[in-house]
């Protein structure tokens, strides 16, 4: 078999979407199905792990200064048409992917499209809300005109269905339970984390530092407990206004962390918090339970899925910053508690495997590859 995946991000960028797209092409070519992948040229990569990556010249997203998109070119067309894939799969289809699906319809090629970023609530959250009804017409559009449609959880499955999508099915997140683990706890990097000092209680929080992730709303955190500390594992064009509103705080911006400092990362922090108000799934906060850590966090995306109230974490409304804080509150008051929560989300991750999640993927791409019938008049 041979797949053809277009994305609208990719490395060298590194983000949740970057990760679920690298999980999913690896688990592909050890399943020895061959890969195309078409992403925007952001770098210099042409290869990814034996797989060739197509590049497409773009332009900077003014809501997103780390992309550089523009539709596919005659060159990208050629190139699919050589590599002659069995299906195409589009994360989520927008400047790359809508131009893509229509090279694949062309061609006759089956199509998959997957949700991965809610762009009508980001237009909201940038003070862009008059183009929400027109995203929700065209994400109703493209993702019925797709052959197949997969959402991350079971809110945005909802979500899609009530917004006049047609046939949704279930493409959940997995983890790494072996790169997120517990054993990489690691002193040095815990005296890092917290600036020197590394007996102090400490929250971490991992991703974008971006309005719509609603950082700034950890401060209601820190204040609930005197003395914690809290990492910021990530960038992004929030981190100069975040730097002014924890001025003076126990806040320290770590930066982008990658392979097993990041792992070490995790595994040595006490909680993770997460008070984004956009997420179609939260891959971190799956990542941050196989590392044993407890959660505090809102209730958006994939969240409500995987948080089990009181025993692997607490979650809150999207701004409830007293919630978040009480939160916090219980799982450091009671370091008994707080391993009974850490045992409890560890275990949960474990159960969790990327494999069989993208194993489903894989019988997608096999159901709408087989030959369709047609009908006799």
């Amino acid at each position: 078999m041979r797949v053809a995946i277009f994305t609208e991000t990719f490395l060298p960028k590194m983000d949740g979407i970057v990760r679920v797209v690298c999980l999913l092409a690896d688990h592909l070519r050890s399943r020895g199905i061959e890969v195309l992948i078409v992403a925007p040229r952001i770098g210099t990569i042409d290869e990814y792990n034996g797989m060739r990556v197509v590049t497409v010249p773009g332009v900077t997203l003014p809501l997103y200064p780390e992309l550089k998109v523009g539709p596919p070119t005659p060159f990208t067309y050629r190139d699919l048409q050589a590599f002659k894939p069995d299906v195409a799969h589009f994360i989520h289809p927008v400047m790359i992917g809508i131009p893509g699906m229509l090279m694949a319809k062309t061609l006759g090629v089956p199509t998959l499209a997957s949700f991965h970023l809610d762009l009508a609530r980001m237009a909201e959250h940038h003070n862009l809300s008059l183009l929400r009804p027109i995203t929700d017409v065209l994400t109703r559009l493209i993702f019925n005109w797709a052959d197949y449609a997969l959402a991350p959880s079971k809110l945005v499955q909802r979500n899609l269905l009530a917004l006049g999508v047609h046939d949704v099915g279930l493409w959940k997140r997995g983890v790494d339970a072996e790169r997120f683990n517990p054993r990489y706890a690691n002193r040095a990097m815990r005296e890092r984390l917290t600036g020197g000092q590394p007996d102090a209680p400490l929250l971490l929080y991992v991703g974008r530092l971006s309005l719509e992730k609603r950082v700034q709303d950890l401060r209601a955190a820190l204040e609930a407990v005197p003395g914690a500390h809290l990492a910021l594992v990530g960038d992004g064009p929030y981190h100069a206004d975040l730097e002014r509103h924890f001025a003076g705080m126990n806040v320290h911006f770590v930066g982008y962390l990658h392979g097993e400092e990041l792992s070490q990362a995790y595994a040595s922090a006490d909680a993770f918090v997460f008070a984004s108000a956009l997420e179609t799934f939260g891959l971190v906060v799956t990542e941050a339970m196989a590392a044993g850590l407890p959660v505090v966090a809102s209730r958006v995306g994939g969240i409500p899925d995987v948080v089990e109230e009181g025993v692997t974490g607490y979650t809150f409304e999207v701004g409830d910053t007293a919630a978040l804080s009480e939160g916090v509150r219980r799982v450091l008051a009671d370091e008994a508690q707080r391993q009974r929560m850490a045992a409890a989300a560890r275990a949960y991750a474990e159960t969790q495997s990327w494999g069989a999640m993208m194993d489903e993927v894989i019988e997608h791409y096999e159901r709408l590859s087989q030959p369709r019938e047609v009908a006799i008049a």
